[in-house]
Formats: C-alpha cells, sequence, structure tokens
C-alpha cells in the first residue's frame, strides 16, 4: 500500500513522472514517463496532456490512497495549487487552481496532491535518497537553463530565490546559466555553442578560459550569499553541474582563499531529484 506515490516533475517543457518505493527510496524506473508539454498551450491542451500522462503512470495504482507530489516553478501558490506565472509559461492557466482540475479529472480528492517548488523538491529529493543523505544543514544550488538555490535545515527545504541578485551590470543568473557559456564564447570566438556539452569538445585553451571565468563568478556567489547559512554540505545539480570536474579547482581554491571551507556533492540522480523529491514532500505532509 504504501508504494502508492506518484512524483512528478513540471517544467516549461515537460512533464516527467514516476512512482516512488518510499522504502527503499528510488524510483522504479519501469513507470518513468516524460511527455513533451508546451506551456505555451492553451488550458485545455496543458490539462489533458497532464492528466494522461498521469493516468498512465498510476494505472495500475488504487485511486483512493493514491499520493501525488508535484514539483513545479514559481511563482506558485504551493499550498493552494495555484499558478501565479504571468512571464510567458503557462500563461493560459494564470490564477487556475491547479489542485482543484487535476482532482477532478482525475477523479481523486484534492487532499491527495501536494504541490511543492522545483528547487526546494531537488533538494528534498536529494535528502531523501540521493547524495546528502544524514546532512543536517545543506544548500544546494541547480546550475542550468537558470540558477535554483534551495536550503534544507534539518526539517525541510525551501525556495532561497537568490537568481535575480545583483552581480556586475545585471543579476547573478545571467552569468551562472547555460546561456553566458553561449554568449562568452560568441564573444571570444565569434561561434555558436549551445552549452557545456558542446564547451567540451573545443580546445582546451578556451574552455580553460571559461571555466576559469566561471569559477570565478560561481565562488563570488558562494562568499556573497551562501556562505552566511554556514551549510555544512554544497549540493550542485542541473546540466551544468556535470561539468564541475572542469572548473572544481579554481571554485574550491576561491572558497579556500575566502576561508570557506565547504564540502561539495554533485548530485547523481539529477532529473529524477525532483521526482523523488515531489513523493518524500507529499509522504511528510501525509505525516
Amino acid at each position: 500500500m504504501m508504494q502508492n506515490i506518484l512524483g512528478i516533475d513540471i517544467g516549461g517543457s515537460h512533464i516527467t513522472l514516476a512512482q516512488v518505493d518510499p522504502e527503499k527510496r528510488e524510483i522504479l524506473t519501469s513507470t518513468y514517463i516524460r511527455e513533451h508539454v508546451n506551456s505555451f498551450d492553451d488550458r485545455e491542451t496543458i490539462f489533458s496532456t497532464w492528466t494522461s500522462a498521469i493516468e498512465k503512470g498510476a494505472h495500475n495504482l488504487v485511486k483512493t490512497d493514491l499520493l501525488i507530489g508535484i514539483a513545479m516553478p514559481g511563482p506558485f501558490d504551493y499550498e493552494n495549487g495555484i499558478s501565479l506565472m504571468e512571464q510567458g509559461k503557462f500563461i493560459d492557466i494564470l490564477h487556475v487552481n491547479i489542485k482543484e482540475e487535476l482532482a477532478k479529472r482525475l477523479s481523486i480528492s484534492t487532499k491527495q496532491i501536494h504541490f511543492v517548488n522545483d528547487a526546494a523538491a531537488f533538494m528534498e529529493g536529494e535528502v531523501f535518497g540521493g547524495c546528502v543523505q544524514g546532512f543536517r544543514k545543506i544548500f544546494g544550488v541547480t546550475l542550468g537553463t537558470g540558477l535554483g538555490t534551495t536550503f534544507y535545515n534539518g526539517e525541510l527545504a525551501t525556495d532561497e530565490d537568490l537568481w535575480d541578485s545583483p552581480f556586475k551590470e545585471s543579476i547573478f543568473e545571467d552569468y551562472l546559466a547555460t546561456r553566458w557559456f553561449v554568449k562568452r564564447y560568441e564573444e571570444l570566438t565569434g561561434e555558436q555553442i549551445s552549452g557545456t556539452k558542446d564547451l567540451l569538445d573545443k580546445p582546451l585553451e578556451i574552455q580553460k578560459q571559461i571555466f576559469d571565468e566561471y569559477a570565478d563568478t560561481f565562488s563570488e556567489f558562494v562568499v556573497k550569499y551562501v556562505d552566511h547559512y554556514k551549510p555544512e554540505v554544497l549540493v550542485i545539480g542541473g546540466n551544468i553541474a556535470k561539468a564541475y570536474p572542469h572548473f572544481e579547482q579554481r571554485f574550491i581554491q576561491n572558497l579556500t582563499e575566502n576561508n570557506i571551507n565547504l564540502q561539495v556533492k554533485i548530485s547523481a540522480i539529477f532529473e529524477d531529484a525532483a521526482i523523488l523529491g515531489a513523493a518524500s514532500y507529499a509522504l511528510k505532509k501525509l505525516i
């Protein structure tokens, strides 16, 4: 009965979900589903795509005690399940009560559905079944299309929303997300790359320059905004984390020079962290 849990990660272009085994603290990989969802579509298209994906994922589960955890980007009213996203994506479901809409379409109670911020879900997942089990004070950063920041205080994870902290002539996200690599590479070479994966195929000299600059920015971010949380460990996720070995040495060296001695862990479960975290958050709500 306890395996009746679905963890869901909803992003601007996809819905990813799986059943979660709470004892083993892992995803049941045979139940993994990923569907493309265009967040600019109309309300009906979005809801019917979500609903059919969820029904597919829960087809063999007992509906009456099904538990659903959903990781969602903000701004969002997580308690009531209402979207507050006004900036383009999901514009057609702005102010819609998603919890009620999904409950109705799935024929379950709204009490069976729990929403959690996507950055916090990443952290909950890493604590529940990832690389920081057993730590008490953890700071998490996701580095990818955006900059996610989250803090775990020993009980629960919160979204720290530091993406728009001021840096140079704009904000840190502009210098820590994938788009910075694209922009910087073009500035230096006049050529196009799509991100860090592409950069790793380029000459070592240019790789080193760009990763060094990135390490300097990232360490400055940690010095300014992360250090005062006094975390025992920093966990890094997102696509850029996969390139961590290329900027690790300089990053750690910069921290050391600022008298910051911080353990760093790299996510091993990546995309699955939010699914796991959404499910474990729903479990916490049950208790």
